[in-house]
Formats: structure tokens, sequence, C-alpha cells
């Protein structure tokens, strides 16, 4: 039986590629326009997790959200530059947030202010359990059709198909076994620990607490909204690692079977070729002696043994 890794590890879909967050480092690979493999690797600040605050419950899930969400801006931005073959040019911290703010506006605008006005024109009391049933579906199904709009678009698509071979690629590295195609091609494209589950984890999280407010103006229940992203992000994270650390217990099927079931939307079978791109991704992202044992489990895709870098 294959040997459990036991460096946890995760990532996302990039442009034309995949981008991977290790313990101690993160990483992109992306194919060019010539075809070619590129990657960028970079030692992780870990805010998250060097900070005495990361060991607090639900506060280390605001910390870890917003290292991933700089991370996640940073790796876009290469992977745009690198897919299209232009120059790389550094992301300001001015161009950072600008863009994580207007991220935000939408978020809020989208999926709470819609939602809950909404309902309010439904002639429901705010502190009604119709009130926030009715939020809480129009909230889940925008989240729904969002995915599955942008998703008909042939770009996305592809970026959906890498967000496959990540999660592929991660259930292999896991699992212990050989980082060829054969060994990840026999994996599904869901995985239990999705940033896809964890957004479902915090629509369905909402529910319970936006609850707790009771009725006010509608100025005042956006306002009570936004506030509580935070201690509905920190309960999320707890939920979503409780789950994918028992995936094959009745709990963690319960906390993971709707992501998964949602990612089915945003996960496609990859090309081959996009396997290979992951497994640099994830070459680049591991410690030296992370790298000698996955070479040491027996055959791996050759590409990312010359493509990977340190």
């Amino acid at each position: 039986m294959a040997r459990q890794s036991g460096t946890t590890v995760g990532g996302q879909a990039v442009l034309e590629g995949v981008m991977i967050r290790a313990p101690s480092a993160w990483s992109v690979a992306v194919r060019n326009p010539s075809g070619e493999i590129e990657a960028i690797s970079h030692r992780l600040p870990r805010i998250s997790s060097r900070s005495r605050w990361a060991r607090i419950p639900l506060i280390r899930g605001v910390l870890v959200l917003g290292e991933t969400l700089v991370l996640g801006f940073r790796a876009l931005a290469w992977s745009g530059q690198r897919s299209m073959g232009e120059e790389e040019e550094p992301v300001t911290k001015g161009q950072m947030a600008g863009s994580m703010t207007i991220a935000a506006v939408l978020f809020v605008g989208i999926f709470i202010v819609i939602p809950l006005l909404v309902a309010r024109w439904g002639g429901f009391n705010a502190d009604s359990v119709w009130f926030h049933l009715i939020e809480a579906v129009i909230r889940i199904g925008l989240l729904v059709g969002y995915v599955w709009l942008i998703g008909r678009w042939e770009e996305i698509g592809r970026v959906y198909a890498y967000h496959g071979a990540e999660h592929m690629t991660i259930h292999a590295y896991e699992a212990g076994d050989p980082l060829d195609r054969d060994h990840i091609a026999a994996y599904r494209p869901e995985h239990p620990r999705c940033g896809t589950s964890f957004l479902l984890l915090v629509m369905l999280t909402a529910i319970v607490v936006f609850s707790v407010v009771g009725s006010l103006p509608w100025y005042g229940l956006i306002a009570s909204r936004v506030v509580l992203i935070p201690v509905v992000a920190g309960i999320s994270y707890e939920l979503l690692k409780l789950g994918g650390a028992r995936a094959d217990r009745p709990l963690g099927r319960l906390l993971t079977r709707p992501g998964l079931w949602l990612q089915r939307l945003t996960t496609r079978f990859p090309e081959m070729h996009m396997i290979d791109v992951a497994v640099t991704a994830l070459l680049s992202a591991l410690s030296d002696e992370e790298v000698g044992e996955v070479l040491a489990r027996g055959p791996i895709v050759p590409e990312a043994l010359t493509a990977y870098t340190r």
C-alpha cells in the first residue's frame, strides 16, 4: 500500500497553470505560448502559522484566508503575464490593494446585498426563519449560477481543467503514489479541502451566524453581515479542516459532500499535458528533502523534472 505523505499542500488553478502552496514555499507553473512550462517559487511568509494568533481556532481561519487571497492575486497576475508571453512585471502594493478592494466590493454586492434585499422585498420580517432561508437560497443559487455560467467560456473551462489537474496531483502526492501521468489520472478531480468547498461552507455557515442578528433597517442588516464575515470565514475554515481530516468518516462526509458536488462544476478532467504543469508546480513548492522523497517513489512526469524551480 502506498505510504501517505505527511506534508499537507493546497493550491488553486490559474491562467494556463497551477499554483501550489506547501508548508514552506508557494509556487506557480504555467505553460507559455511556446508550449514550454515556466515556474517560479517563493518562500512563504506563513503569517497564518508563525503568529501566535494562528494557533487560536477561528482567528487562524481569517489569517489563512487573507494570506490565500494575497498569494492568489499574485499567482494570477504572474500567470496572466507568462501565459500570454508578456514580460514579468511585479505587482505593486497599490495594484494588489485595488484588485482586492474591487473583489471585496463585488463579493459583498452580489452575495450579501442582493440576497438580503430580495428577501426583504419579499415582505418577511428580518428575524423570521423564512427570511433567512430565502436569503440563503438566493445566495447559494447565485454562487452555483456564477460558477456554472463562467464555466461556459472556453478560457474559464481550461482553468477548471487545470483545477482538476491540481486536485488529482495533490491526491496522488498525499497518497504516496509516484507522480506520473498514469497514477495521477486514476484520481477524481474533486478534493475535500478545495476552496470551492470553503465557499459553499461559508454560504451554509452564514445561515446560522446571520440568524443571530435581529430585525434592523436594510442598511443595518448589510452592515451586520459585512462585520460578521470574519466570523463566518473562521467557522467555515475549522469545518473545512475537520471535514478534510475525517473525510472517510460520517461527519467528514457530511461536511465535504456538498462541496464535492459543487466541484463538479468547477473542476474538469484535464488533458495530460496539464498534469505535467501541476506536477511542476508541486515540485517547485516542496523542499529538497520532500522532492527527494517524491523521486524515490518511482516514475515521475519527465517534463516536470526539467521545468521545476527552487
